[in-house]
């Protein structure tokens, strides 16, 4: 999977974004905010760890290719 990505963002932003994504979708963020930001925090931490399977939920029901391009 080749992706294109807007000039002011690196491979490096898609952990973060995927993180903040799944935590901010998880059902137990409105009981437990302490831990869906803990759950950020691993969760980027890992994905940062494999960039190759972190790529590949880019693109997928996860996180959508469009996520930084900028809405006109």
């Amino acid at each position: 999977m080749k992706l294109e990505m807007n000039m002011n963002n690196t491979i490096d932003d898609w952990p973060k974004a995927i993180a903040e994504r799944l935590a901010d979708e998880w059902d137990g963020k409105s009981w437990f905010p302490e831990d869906a930001n803990l759950l950020k925090y691993v969760l980027a931490k890992v994905l940062s760890a494999f960039p190759n399977e972190c790529m590949r939920l880019v693109g997928t029901g996860i996180i959508e290719e469009s996520y930084f391009d900028t809405i006109d």
